[in-house]
């Protein structure tokens, strides 16, 4: 049988394992940026999306439309966004980042997308069987989009041993819905540096 001292010291050890396990959980700021692996991040998504929406809302084409059209806004809708790099990407919170910089600029005006219109029209198609008649929204009163905004995630990847250098690009698309017109292509670019050390115990 085990002595006392050596049962207490195992219970000791025990603690200290667990302890050291545990995990440990600190509220940042969102606004806060950390790289921990180096991949594409909530950083990234954010910035690119708002420098490329300042950069499309800056370009000739939003004026001449303006002009065009009596001073009317346009109305954009954002299509698929697709990642064609090695890691997993997700692109509907790029998307939600760049709608909403959209909307808050004031500039254009923003449509839903397929999958939010099929929801929206199913939810006019139980109105029309359930709502009093003088809440139901009918059928056909849509707006329909002038352009779409649409776009590609690349990566590049060039690796030695421990280090990484990671290249992220970004191309975005604005085409005329009327006549199928590139209006406005813009890039961003980002290269990371990633060194993964070895973990030293």
């Amino acid at each position: 049988m085990l002595s006392k001292s050596v049962k207490v010291l195992w219970v000791l050890l025990l603690a200290a394992t667990v302890a050291a396990c545990a995990t440990k959980v600190e509220r940042i700021d969102t606004e806060e940026v950390r790289d921990l692996s180096g991949n594409w991040n909530d950083t990234d998504s954010r910035l690119v999306s708002e420098e490329m929406i300042r950069d499309v809302l800056s370009r000739p084409w939003l004026n001449r439309f303006v002009r065009d059209h009596g001073g009317k806004p346009p109305v954009v809708i954002v299509g698929e966004v697709r990642n064609l790099s090695h890691e997993h990407i997700n692109v509907n919170t790029f998307i939600a980042d760049m709608e909403r910089a959209l909307i808050n600029s004031g500039n254009v005006e923003v449509v839903a997308s397929s999958s939010e219109r099929g929801e929206v029209r199913g939810e006019r198609k139980d109105q029309d069987l359930h709502a009093r008649e003088d809440t139901r929204k009918a059928m056909g009163q849509e707006i329909g989009a002038d352009f779409m905004l649409k776009g590609t995630i690349n990566t590049i990847v060039d690796a030695e041993g421990r280090k990484q250098v990671k290249f992220y690009q970004v191309d975005l698309t604005l085409i005329s819905l009327a006549d199928n017109r590139k209006v406005w292509v813009g890039q961003k670019k980002i290269k990371k540096f990633v060194d993964k050390r070895s973990l030293r115990l």
